[in-house]
């Protein structure tokens, strides 16, 4: 056989097995080994990080810049954080204004999740469960336009978690609708979206973020508040000194201190035992109940 009958059937022998790999695989040839490629994402804080996660699933490589444990109000990126940034496919952040250095990282493609919500200066939406499926919707987006391949599997993971998140919902609302009082004290400005979901007035010791110091004046409001509301416990967080919450509880009859969670991240132990989003809101309702009063 000469050398050009010899190379036309070595091609006549690559083609059809090109166009089996297609049959096998239901897909084009060309996307044979496209399962193999991951979508690197960032998340800003942790939330991000498990909504991505839960949407992602094994096709998806996700870090949160934010580090387990670490408060996300006052955090800045380095140098290193900037490059992971710019190496990745796409940034998850919460937007609203809680990322304020995101505008200086240069990133392939930012997916902010407070799009399309009707929201003030206060950021804390994750909270709010009905927000927080505006979140899943948003990265459930990013991610089908970015491996379109996949798209049905990321519909699909995202369906799920709706679902739980929708169950979050009535399950909050059936635990909090015999309560004998609507206020309740927190430590930062966090669960303003959740109370108005809710039917529930929050008051809080700091303002947006739980960092600076709080003048005795301030105090003494927070304590007549207390008072004149008939409140004994006053809610701390999992991240902060409570300290101050303490002091407060302190000067009030019968005054306790106990955790509500703004989940801005989850510590190692916490992660390690596969505690997430909804068991961290659940225990937030534990708490609520008993400051609220509720049957």
């Amino acid at each position: 056989m000469s050398q050009s009958r010899a190379a036309l059937a070595a091609i006549a022998i690559v083609i059809p097995l090109a166009m089996l790999a297609s049959v096998f695989t239901g897909r084009p040839a060309q996307h044979v080994n496209q399962e193999s490629h991951k979508t690197t994402i960032v998340a800003s804080f942790y939330p991000l990080y498990e909504f991505a996660s839960r949407v992602g699933g094994d096709r998806v490589d996700v870090s949160s810049l934010v580090a387990a444990g670490v408060e996300p109000h006052d955090w800045e990126p380095t140098p290193q954080d900037r490059l992971r940034v710019q190496s990745a496919d796409m940034l998850v952040i919460n937007g609203g204004g809680f990322e304020s250095w995101a505008d200086d990282l240069e990133a392939k493609v930012v997916v902010d999740t407070s799009q399309g919500i009707d929201h003030g200066v206060n950021p804390h939406l994750w909270l709010d469960p009905m927000f927080a499926k505006h979140q899943v919707e948003k990265i459930r987006d990013a991610l089908v336009a970015a491996d379109p391949v996949n798209a049905d599997y990321y519909k699909g993971n995202a369906n799920s978690f709706l679902v739980e998140l929708d169950q979050l919902d009535v399950f909050i609302k059936l635990q909090l609708g015999d309560c004998e009082k609507s206020d309740f004290i927190a430590f930062h400005d966090a669960f303003a979206y959740f109370a108005k979901r809710y039917g529930l007035t929050q008051h809080a010791i700091h303002g947006i973020s739980p960092e600076g110091d709080i003048l005795p004046q301030r105090l003494e409001q927070v304590i007549t508040l207390a008072n004149r509301l008939g409140i004994s416990v006053i809610y701390s967080e999992d991240l902060v000194d409570s300290r101050l919450a303490d002091t407060i509880a302190g000067e009030i009859p019968g005054g306790k201190v106990l955790v509500l969670s703004p989940i801005e991240g989850i510590n190692q132990q916490e992660q390690a035992l596969g505690i997430g989003y909804i068991d961290k809101m659940k225990q937030n309702i534990t708490s609520l109940k008993v400051g609220l009063e509720c049957k």
